[in-house]
């Protein structure tokens, strides 16, 4: 079930904005500025490209926010400063924050500032002593971003925009439900709105996504797979005992094979083309080919107790509150040894207690887009699984979009859309920023080495959960 929301890597847009937005204050009151702000620690500075400074943050939170005087932890935080006048914008990935000075696409298409935060209980972001029932909901994490901008509007007074790709874009979503004023903004990237946890369009889509013939090979590669079980398990237990893999969690290595077959199919269109259907090996090709494409798309070794344990904050929330799809396996079953096994409840930890699933949730959420939402503008890929159940805007919905990016997967930006798509949607985000449609100025990045990275909304490896 690596269906983690998670995008891996967008492409760098470019686009043209207005004169830079004038110094409010010298290059070095930003040490100063957080100095100011109760509660933040500035860890370290780190190198950033010219004309920019990052930093490293600590950020004091209440465990639970319905009691604030109360126990608390520290958040991790980064921010990019460019300059105090300048739009800025909350990105969480829904995950861990990266420590890399990269700047999301609206950033870029607004040149503004980016604070980026991590998700509460994913480490080091962890209260303890741990209570996951009562302080890790989609409420508690909202509120730690309601006190993070809240806090920060003190030094950057401008325009605000909160964004998040995968399930960092139903964060921010989440976000702006519960705290609706805090931005002026909403950006949402290839997040899934799983309404009704038990009534799934996802397999309807997997069905028919891509063209026949790819589809085929996916799911004659699969049966081919788990008949030569034994043969590629060998591989993986080479591979497992080279890295010190253990497979507690999910019961033996022979079950993480099975499931990690079972979502090859599910991962391939999240995050392949159409063109990497040529790729796909025959039936009865070499074990060893077998093995390097698995890699690529769903390590057959992902759910090992190593590889899980960065994720089961992700897995929980699943399970408690988030929903999933279910397995699209039905033409596997004569072949599984470990039906129904793949749901997130099997990639948590038995020490940690899921409470009963939470149906309320995700309804509230989608009530408030379809008839409250403001300023929320959604990018999908027509090609990606998660976007089977996309958010849906409704008669209450103002000032609101949604755009899918033609044969898209869930890397989709809004760089990739068809160019009166694209210009209408920046035009859109520069608009919500306070900052004019367009001008002669580009926002292309600099030449190395002063270059940020390509964006990677998490610098999450390509064996991740799903989500």
């Amino acid at each position: 079930m690596r269906r983690l929301l998670t995008v891996l890597s967008a492409a760098v847009l470019t686009v043209v904005s207005g004169a830079p937005v004038a110094s409010a204050a010298g290059p070095e009151d930003i040490t100063g500025a957080l100095a100011s702000i109760p509660g933040l620690t500035v860890v370290k500075e780190d190198a950033a490209p010219a004309g920019y400074r990052f930093f490293e943050l600590a950020f004091t939170q209440p465990v639970d926010h319905r009691h604030s005087d109360g126990r608390t932890f520290q958040q991790r935080f980064t921010l990019l400063h460019r300059d105090f006048a300048a739009p800025t914008v909350a990105f969480t990935s829904g995950y861990n924050v990266s420590l890399s000075p990269n700047r999301s696409e609206p950033t870029r298409i607004v040149d503004g500032n980016q604070l980026s935060m991590e998700y509460r209980y994913f480490t080091p972001s962890r209260p303890g002593p741990e209570n996951w029932a009562r302080d890790l909901t989609i409420w508690q994490a909202a509120a730690d971003e309601h006190d993070a901008v809240q806090a920060f509007k003190k030094i950057y007074p401008g325009k605000w925009l909160a964004t998040g790709a995968s399930k960092g874009g139903m964060t921010a979503t989440y976000f702006r439900r519960f705290f609706p004023d805090d931005v002026d903004g909403t950006i949402p990237y290839v997040a899934p709105n799983d309404v009704i946890d038990p009534v799934d369009r996802y397999n309807r889509f997997l069905a028919n996504v891509g063209d026949p013939a790819c589809r085929a090979s996916l799911k004659a590669l699969q049966r081919d797979a788990l008949k030569r079980r034994d043969e590629l398990g060998a591989l993986a237990a080479d591979d497992a005992k080279r890295k010190g893999y253990t497979f507690t969690t999910v019961g033996s290595i022979d079950e993480s094979l099975e499931i990690a077959v079972t979502d090859s199919y599910f991962a391939f269109w999240q995050y392949q083309s159409l063109s990497a259907c040529a790729s796909i090996p025959r039936a009865g090709a070499p074990a060893a080919d077998v093995w390097a494409w698995f890699e690529q798309v769903e390590s057959l070794n992902t759910y090992s107790d190593q590889e899980l344990e960065a994720f089961v904050p992700y897995y929980y929330q699943a399970a408690a509150q988030l929903g999933s799809p279910e397995a699209y396996d039905s033409y596997l079953r004569d072949l599984l040894r470990y039906p129904g096994a793949d749901v997130p409840q099997t990639f948590v930890p038995a020490s940690v207690r899921i409470p009963r699933f939470d149906f309320l949730a995700m309804p509230d959420i989608d009530f408030w887009v379809r008839t409250q939402g403001r300023q929320l503008l959604f990018v999908y890929g027509s090609d990606d699984p998660w976007g089977a159940e996309p958010f849906e805007l409704g008669f209450g919905s103002k000032d609101s979009y949604r755009y899918f990016v033609p044969g898209g997967n869930h890397g989709s930006t809004i760089a990739q859309l068809p160019p009166a798509q694209a210009a209408e949607a920046t035009a859109t985000i520069r608009r919500w920023a306070g900052l004019p449609a367009s001008s002669a100025r580009s926002l292309a990045a600099p030449a190395a080495p002063a270059a940020f990275p390509d964006f990677d909304a998490n610098a999450l490896l390509t064996d991740r959960p799903r989500l």
